[in-house]
């Protein structure tokens, strides 16, 4: 009889239980909640932004979204939104996506073009880097880490001569050249001319031609020598005038 009495008392408790949920849910059963990544993937393909924004937020922003599908929607509403050149928030999508899944060799180098076209080619090159860690073949990155490397390069090598004219400071002696050596400006001035100079004369059409331009170049230094330090004499100007006639009116 205990045993009944016991037994009773617990289906009683399931009842109220139920009868509590009813009364919560207004008498409807509790709903459940379906993740939908078909409609995120479907929107995204389709480069529709405005369904995407919701589609795609409905998956990524449920937390019992399955891991699995999370990346996916990730990187599909990253790369859409790369399309649409909203990069800042493709990159937000991407390293979501990296955090879950490390090991996304085509979102590396994803990631990688986006900070490039932000103009952050350090981080550029390293997600390159990354992705050719993961897949030393991936061709892509590889493609993009060479260019990437060699661009870095450039920049290095530029920054190693800003700033330094053509000539050695250590053996300046006359005013002007003093002038142009404490000056970056004019420093970088001196050495674009000296450049422009070198190419226009291996360009001459002959040796002739080769032999007058070097004259006019000559001309020049010598008349810089003697005018700088005169009232009215403008370095910075005089030497603009003179890259400007050695690039010619369309800079080169």
């Amino acid at each position: 009889m205990r045993f009944l009495n016991h037994l009773f008392g617990a289906w009683l408790l399931y009842g109220l239980s139920l009868a509590s949920v009813d009364a919560a849910t207004g008498g409807e059963p509790v709903a459940v909640v379906q993740v939908d990544l078909e409609s995120c993937l479907a929107a995204t393909a389709a480069d529709d932004l405005d369904k995407a924004a919701t589609a795609c937020a409905a998956v990524i922003d449920n937390e019992k979204t399955a891991k699995a599908d999370l990346i996916k929607a990730l990187i599909a509403r990253g790369a859409l939104y790369a399309r649409h050149d909203q990069v800042d928030r493709a990159i937000a999508d991407d390293s979501r996506a990296l955090l879950l899944d490390p090991t996304l060799v085509d979102v590396f180098n994803a990631r990688g073009e986006l900070w490039l076209k932000k103009g952050d080619k350090p981080k550029a090159v390293q997600d390159f880097g990354a992705a050719l860690r993961i897949d030393p073949n991936h061709e892509k990155a590889k493609a993009n880490h060479k260019a990437m490397a060699r661009e870095l390069e450039r920049i290095g090598a530029q920054m190693a001569i800003a700033g330094k004219p053509s000539f050695n400071c250590a053996r300046a002696r006359r005013a002007v050249e003093k002038a142009i050596c404490g000056n970056r400006e004019l420093a970088d001035l001196d050495r674009e001319i000296f450049a422009s100079n070198a190419r226009v004369i291996r360009e001459a059409r002959n040796a002739g031609e080769a032999k007058a331009l070097q004259r006019e170049q000559d001309e020049f230094i010598a008349r810089r020598n003697a005018d700088f330090g005169r009232p009215g004499y403008d370095l910075k100007k005089a030497m603009q005038e003179r890259l400007q006639r050695l690039n010619g009116v369309d800079g080169y």
